[in-house]
């Protein structure tokens, strides 16, 4: 899974679009400015490919690339005092808050938000802070249930990260090389949860953290023989989708130059690659699978929107205003 640098796509854009190896296109705010022109775009991108996975970080808060003419979504923290004081109430919003998310971006032809965030909140991590539900993992399974089910009630899919938890480091991973020093037992009992009782109901993907687990292993979850195959697959049983985060963040880097990256990654059990914001490390990534001979992970359609409608249809359904009226009322005031 590749990105593109503007708001349509160059020549080159559209022949690597048509690399067999290319089986995703994430997108960013430099990829945005009106919901018109990113249905345009979104068509480009199937003309090119038509089965390609078209990806977006739209959590909400702090974490939304596609603002002007979409909802703005409030930060997930916002729901913890919501459920705190009605626990009803709190899962209502949240699976609104997943349905709404979800049908918007499925309205413009993007498959996946990469959401929901299953990290907890332990006061120390600025980087996931307010995009955690909370700092109880019950209360993050709960909520994040709840905001999955409201995103698969739209067609969407939903990725869990960042496996096994990022919320205890408080190194910002796109930049630094974080190290988590806890034990096993209390990553398991604490930060694993949510992931594994999400499993349980049926989370589709996740994302590993770019983090040394150093009581675990000196490699980054991401890059991890234990985490992936071990733990998430054999232990765990989970046979979702796994994407790597970005390759070329600073927490990739202990695993070297950038075919280096793909290959452990691959190694560890990684089923989609992510490689942005770097047009010639995904070069080199792609040259890498194609020497290789790469075979994608048939696991990856599973990942395609399952409905197809328009922004009418969705603006015209009893749930859109009253989950839109919400969402507002849940933007914190400043």
């Amino acid at each position: 899974m590749l990105d593109v640098a503007g708001l349509s796509l160059t020549a080159e854009d559209k022949a690597l679009l048509q690399n067999p190896q290319v089986g995703g296109l994430i997108l960013f705010s430099r990829n945005y400015k009106s919901p018109q022109q990113l249905s345009d775009l979104v068509r480009e991108i199937r003309i090119c490919s038509p089965d390609i996975l078209i990806a977006v970080d739209q959590e909400g808060g702090r974490v939304q690339r596609f603002r002007e003419g979409f909802t703005r979504l409030p930060p997930m923290a916002v729901l913890r005092k919501l459920y705190e004081a009605d626990t009803e109430r709190g899962c209502f919003a949240a699976t609104e808050l997943g349905w709404l998310m979800a049908a918007e971006l499925i309205c413009y032809g993007v498959d996946i938000s990469f959401a929901p965030v299953l990290d907890l909140d332990f006061g120390v991590s600025e980087v996931i802070g307010d995009r955690a539900f909370s700092s109880s993992a019950e209360d993050v399974t709960e909520l994040a249930g709840a905001f999955i089910s409201g995103m698969r009630e739209a067609g969407m899919a939903s990725t869990g990260k960042h496996f096994p938890g990022h919320g205890w480091v408080v190194a910002d991973s796109h930049h630094e090389i974080p190290v988590d020093d806890r034990s096993l037992v209390d990553i398991e009992t604490q930060d694993l949860q949510p992931f594994i009782q999400l499993m349980a109901r049926g989370l589709d993907a996740v994302m590993p953290a770019h983090v040394i687990y150093q009581k675990v292993d000196d490699r980054p979850a991401g890059f991890s023989p234990y985490w992936i195959q071990q733990r998430l697959r054999s232990d765990i049983g989970f046979d979702g989708v796994v994407f790597s985060d970005d390759l070329t963040m600073e927490g990739a880097s202990v695993a070297g130059g950038f075919e280096s990256r793909a290959e452990q990654a691959l190694a560890a059990g990684c089923d989609m690659l992510l490689v942005c914001n770097n047009r010639p490390a995904a070069l080199q990534v792609l040259s890498y699978l194609e020497q290789l001979g790469h075979q994608g992970s048939s696991r990856i359609g599973r990942m395609s929107a399952k409905n197809s409608y328009n922004i009418a249809d969705i603006m015209s359904s009893p749930r859109w205003q009253p989950a839109v009226d919400l969402a507002k009322q849940l933007i914190p005031i400043k």
